[in-house]
């Protein structure tokens, strides 16, 4: 054989050679580098391969239920479910995107720009969704698609709790309301536990806890909510029946300083947030103030009697039923002649009453206001509450003084106004006011001495008799003591001429009182527009509902209350 014919045989068994060494050198790199990793890196790579299919998940945390005095719900957590997608491991036909937009209720092009962004790894795609719709999203099956537990706040009182509770936010954080105030005792703090998961992302084991979800603490408020229901009730009525443009009604307890019903209208829906603007969202109530009329007049006769000024024999001449203080006039609707302390309060003279305060030391009056919480906020511990406007005495002009005693030149809310009145029914101590339930009353602030407040009682009483201001706050079977308030609503560079804040403000049994209850009507329209003919009506259902709610006993004969012949205007 040539030595042509042995060289192409040698080159074969050379690169038959040559591949069984790489071969076998392979194996052998293989070998050592498998003996490597198990020996020396072990532990590496049992991490790396845990971090890619075990996940430390969150177990969400039910806020806080509220409920009222007797324990009825107004607040509670109800488990929904948030549907979110990963982009970046998402697949899913178009067949797929439009059924689970139709079961989202979504826009199929919107969700599939968002499957079409792989850069992102998290994106929600509906939250708090019912357990049964978000069962049936996640029942296509549509990879990257996937639900997290989570809580959504019901409201079962609906629009007749909405300004005193608010609401939570998606991230279930109080936003408004009594959620904002008492955000971290409601809240929760949420556990965590290890999963592992598959490269679908559902969880197929879970290894252990990791932390415990503690759960928020619940939250009793003094409201009854029976008497929340009535209150609201009554007070959409006279707004309706007057076509008023808002209205609120505070009830307190005047022993404890419990609120056990705070009502605004309008007002809104919690859970529709669609209902929710920025006027029906107001706790008027709490965080708005106003001018507060002749309501003021029993504490300008009250610091008058301390002063030593007046007492209650005292007569003062209101002559034609107007008096001018340097150039300003000071009238009453009606001449009322020489009229008593009594019958100041009775009739609501303007005249009478701006006279007792031009006697009075600025600083005894202004004293007295301060005392009874005027220029303050009240403490009730709602986020936003307002202080109202009480200037320094120094500042006071004769006119201002003589204003002030008539309830124009300052502003109070409503809140601030009833806990006031708090005074005259627990013999001269203003009560702590507080939301919450407290069946131990707290210490309160000596206002005025005991004997005062009886007087002011007995005069108020006179109020709701013929004659007075307002007998239809009467009670049947109870005495009622209150006071009316009609004023003009102020306006920048003056006092708008045909629109009013009325109000009244009046507690009950006399004898023993133990509520007190403060309306206010803002801009009734019409031709009644009197404290006494649109806010002492709801007053008096509201109390006899109160009274009756809380097994008070009578302290009047149980006869109808005859209609009043005639209703005395106040001056405004």
């Amino acid at each position: 054989m040539s030595r042509k014919g042995l060289l192409p045989r040698d080159l074969q068994r050379w690169r038959m050679r040559l591949v069984m060494t790489l071969v076998f050198g392979g194996f052998a790199t293989l070998s050592v580098r498998a003996a490597y990793l198990q020996g020396w890196q072990n532990d590496f790579l049992n991490k790396q391969g845990e971090i890619r299919v075990q996940r430390v998940l969150e177990i969400p945390a039910h806020r806080g239920m509220i409920t009222d005095r007797r324990g009825d719900p107004l607040a509670i957590s109800t488990p929904v479910e948030s549907i979110w997608l990963n982009p970046s491991e998402a697949d899913a036909s178009p067949k797929q995107i439009q059924a689970l937009a139709s079961r989202l209720g979504a826009e199929p092009d919107e969700l599939r720009h968002l499957f079409a962004d792989k850069a992102k790894t998290f994106v929600y795609l509906k939250r708090q969704l019912p357990p049964e719709v978000a069962d049936a999203a996640l029942a296509l099956a549509v990879k990257g698609v996937h639900g997290t537990p989570e809580f959504r706040r019901y409201y079962p009182a609906g629009e007749v709790m909405g300004q005193v509770l608010g609401v939570t936010g998606v991230d279930d954080r109080g936003l408004e309301g009594l959620e904002y105030a008492y955000q971290s005792w409601l809240a929760g703090e949420p556990g965590a536990k290890r999963v592992v998961r598959d490269r679908l992302g559902n969880v197929i084991e879970v290894l252990d806890q990791v932390r415990a979800p503690k759960h928020g603490q619940d939250l009793t408020l003094s409201i009854n909510l029976q008497l929340q229901y009535l209150a609201y009730r009554e007070l959409a009525a006279a707004v309706n029946e007057f076509h008023a443009r808002a209205a609120a009604v505070v009830v307190l307890d005047a022993r404890t300083g419990e609120v056990l019903a705070l009502v605004n209208v309008p007002t809104y829906n919690p859970n529709n947030r669609a209902t929710m603007t920025r006027d029906s969202g107001r706790n008027r109530a709490v965080t708005d103030t106003y001018e507060p009329g002749s309501t003021m007049k029993p504490f300008v006769i009250a610091a008058a009697l301390e002063a030593g000024v007046v007492t209650p024999e005292t007569r003062i001449d209101t002559g034609p039923g107007w008096f001018m203080v340097g150039e300003k006039r000071i009238s009453d609707v009606h001449a009322k002649g020489v009229i008593d302390i009594a019958e100041t309060i009775k009739v609501s003279s303007n005249v009478a009453a701006a006279k007792i305060a031009l006697d009075m030391k600025s600083e005894d009056f202004w004293a007295m206001l301060n005392r009874a919480g005027f220029g303050t906020p009240p403490g009730s511990g709602f986020p936003g509450e307002a202080g109202g406007r009480l200037r320094p005495y120094e500042t006071w002009r004769p006119i201002e003084k003589a204003t002030m005693a008539y309830g124009h030149g300052l502003s109070v809310s409503l809140l601030q106004l009833a806990r006031a009145y708090c005074a005259f029914a627990d013999d001269g101590v203003l009560p702590r006011i507080t939301m919450l339930k407290h069946p131990d009353a707290a210490v309160g602030v000596r206002v005025m001495q005991a004997h005062t407040a009886r007087t002011l009682r007995e005069m108020m009483e006179a109020v709701t008799h013929e004659g007075g201001t307002a007998p239809q706050a009467r009670v049947m079977g109870y005495r009622v003591a209150g006071k009316t308030g009609t004023a003009h609503k102020a306006q920048k560079g003056g006092y708008a001429a045909n629109k009013y804040i009325a109000s009244f403000v009046g507690l009950a049994p006399v004898s023993d009182p133990r509520l007190v209850v403060a309306v206010m009507i803002d801009e009734p329209a019409g031709r009644e527009y009197y404290g006494g003919q649109v806010a002492a009506p709801v007053f008096s259902k509201v109390m006899a509902g109160a009274l009756r709610f809380m097994a008070i006993a009578p302290d009047a004969p149980l006869e109808d209350i005859p209609a009043p012949s005639s209703v005395v205007g106040e001056a405004t």
